[in-house]
């Protein structure tokens, strides 16, 4: 069975979280209209419609046409997956389901990417919104001393554990907010939208150690200019970075 229904935004967006941990089996957008498949029908809140599908073999194929995401240090890959490394690269397995975030959108390579490019040797790394785990699991691949990630959403924190298991990463996990977390990190990574950012800049700054780096993503570039305000009057060296439609940015604490 495939559920249909429209959305605005791509497959990252956490309005699929909630399908996942519902047990979908893939996803596939068309434009506006994104196909969500599942084994049988379900209630669901979002607003759609139930579809008879004959291509049964499109889990398989949806699954199997997933390819590892490669990086200058990491590979993110799914566990079906043959990697094959370069001295100095580590591989992050990790498959689609349950918590969004697998590497495979440009919000989260830029993150990565932002990750590979910090000393991260004795260093405390706090993810803010860590769904998947993706990111504070490659921070402590990456050499990170300690690494936290926070989500609000309580469902997700068992999949990011399993994940850090799956990596035999010391990444932990725990239910809450930037406000919450009880660690003077000397990073902060966040993938979040940017209207979010917009109003944790000066919670980033008051969390972070002098100096501190913030990676931030999930912007996008028409809202850029608005982050880049919020974040102005408590980060120096800020920088920016675009893949398509989306920004990245990176700034230090002043």
């Amino acid at each position: 069975m495939s559920y249909v229904f429209r959305m605005k935004g791509d497959l990252e967006h956490p309005a699929l979280d909630e399908l996942w941990q519902l047990g979908a089996q893939g996803v596939r957008q068309e434009g506006d209209e994104v196909l969500v498949y599942f084994a049988a029908k379900l209630d669901l809140i979002q607003e759609g419609s139930w579809q008879e599908i004959d291509d049964q073999g499109y889990i398989e194929a949806y699954y199997a046409s997933l390819q590892p995401v490669v990086l200058e240090h990491l590979v993110i890959a799914p566990t079906h997956s043959e990697v094959g490394l370069k001295v100095g690269q580590k591989v992050l397995w990790l498959d689609p389901g349950m918590a969004f975030g697998t590497g495979h959108h440009e919000t989260t390579k830029m993150v990565l990417a932002g990750l590979e490019q910090l000393e991260l040797a004795g260093k405390t790394v706090l993810d803010v919104g860590a769904g998947s785990g993706i990111l504070a699991i490659a921070a402590d691949l990456l050499g990170a001393a300690r690494v936290l990630g926070v989500d609000i959403d309580p469902l997700t924190i068992p999949v990011a554990e399993e994940n850090a298991r799956l990596n035999r990463s010391r990444a932990q996990f725990e239910e809450g907010t930037l406000d919450s977390v009880m660690l003077k990190p000397e990073v902060i990574v966040a993938n979040l939208f940017a209207e979010l950012h917009i109003r944790l800049a000066e919670a980033y700054c008051q969390c972070l150690k002098p100096h501190g780096d913030l990676l931030l993503s999930g912007i996008m570039r028409e809202k850029e200019a608005m982050v880049m305000e919020a974040l102005s009057p408590y980060f120096v060296h800020l920088r920016i970075r675009h893949d398509g439609e989306w920004s990245f940015i990176a700034a230090q604490k002043a």
